[in-house]
């Protein structure tokens, strides 16, 4: 995270840069950039306060801020109408998780522990109910399959609210099991290990402070990305899908890297597993109900984007069932990412 500070130098620059008018491509760059570090005090923040509130509160705090960034983003995408990129952000944030922060943490580890063990029962019930969610989100797609895309939103719009309130409540009830059993869903129990370095005072100043700029930054942000890819000729669908996630986890995933290297791949895999699981079971129905306020948004992800759900979920799924590991699983994760990194840059 120290090194990371650097990067709020970019905050005024992006502030800037709006009122000044400077080149979409740069202001994009510049506002993913400032949002890296806000994003990583906005967490550090929340699990200073979970720490101070005790277990049952804390993990609430933890469960329900922890994709904050995500769902900051998707707002102020979806008051602009760009539905595609908040899908494939979403989309692209369970693909990150799993394959590449996960990933990551596995080849990294394993090149200093050579092999990795961890409880192989502890994450299953969480890979489980992420299968469950995944296919959840499938279902609505299927339904529509042979449906003209413009169609979907009006003629399916109270499936897809269906859908994302069922979705939410079985996040709720998530949580209640998880207070009442002591079986983390979320990725949130290595909050136990963190220490109030900060006063509870300030960690809410912080975590308000984080959060205005953040909302700040992504206003900002959305409003760079159509000018930006069409300039620069980048697909959007590569901006939703790779770099949006990439900058909304980038502090959450240093901390799995972390862990795995002090050989916690236990505690890697709840980050990587658990946030995955509170973006399908959280972060998407919310952000389907938001839009209602707007211009409705459908539940209905393309068939790309349930594919790389499905695949993930089940790479998750054999990953926390092994038991042990070592650095060449972890470069497989990372090579599946990359290629459909270039995959989404090349075709789109």
């Amino acid at each position: 995270m120290k090194y990371l500070k650097i990067l709020l130098l970019c905050i005024p620059f992006s502030i800037a840069g709006f009122f000044l008018k400077w080149n979409a491509s740069i202001m994009f760059f510049l506002t993913c950039a400032s949002i890296i570090p806000l994003a990583g005090y906005l967490g550090e923040a929340t699990e200073v306060i979970a720490a101070y509130s005790g277990p049952k509160l804390g993990g609430f705090l933890n469960a329900t801020f922890g994709n904050a960034t995500e769902l900051i983003i998707s707002f102020f995408a979806i008051r602009a109408g760009l539905f595609d990129v908040v899908k494939a952000s979403l989309a692209g944030s369970v693909l990150g998780n799993i394959l590449l922060v996960l990933g990551c943490s596995i080849f990294v580890g394993g090149l200093k522990h050579k092999e990795l063990k961890y409880d192989a029962q502890l994450g299953t019930f969480t890979a489980t109910m992420l299968l469950f969610a995944v296919i959840g989100l499938t279902l609505p797609a299927v339904f529509t399959w042979n449906t003209p895309e413009e169609l979907i939103v009006s003629d399916y719009e109270s499936l897809s609210c269906i859908t994302s309130i069922i979705l939410l409540s079985i996040y709720v009830i998530g949580m209640i099991y998880s207070f009442r059993t002591q079986k983390d869903l979320y990725g949130v129990e290595h909050a136990e290990d963190i220490d109030a370095k900060w006063s509870l005072s300030f960690s809410i100043f912080v975590l308000a402070i984080a959060t205005v700029l953040i909302a700040i930054e992504s206003e900002l942000l959305v409003g760079s990305i159509e000018p930006m890819t069409q300039a620069a000729g980048i697909p959007t669908m590569f901006i939703g899908i790779i770099l949006i996630p990439v900058v909304g986890n980038a502090a959450e995933h240093t901390t799995a890297i972390l862990m795995a290297m002090k050989n916690k791949l236990d505690i890697s895999i709840e980050i990587a597993v658990g946030s995955s699981l509170q973006i399908a079971l959280f972060v998407i129905p919310v952000s389907v109900l938001i839009s209602l306020f707007f211009t409705p948004m459908s539940i209905i992800f393309k068939p790309v984007e349930l594919f790389l759900f499905a695949s993930s979920v089940l790479i998750a799924n054999q990953v926390v069932k092994a038991g042990r590991s070592n650095w060449m699983e972890g470069l497989k994760l990372m090579t599946i990412y990359v290629i459909a990194a270039i995959g989404f840059f090349i075709v789109g």
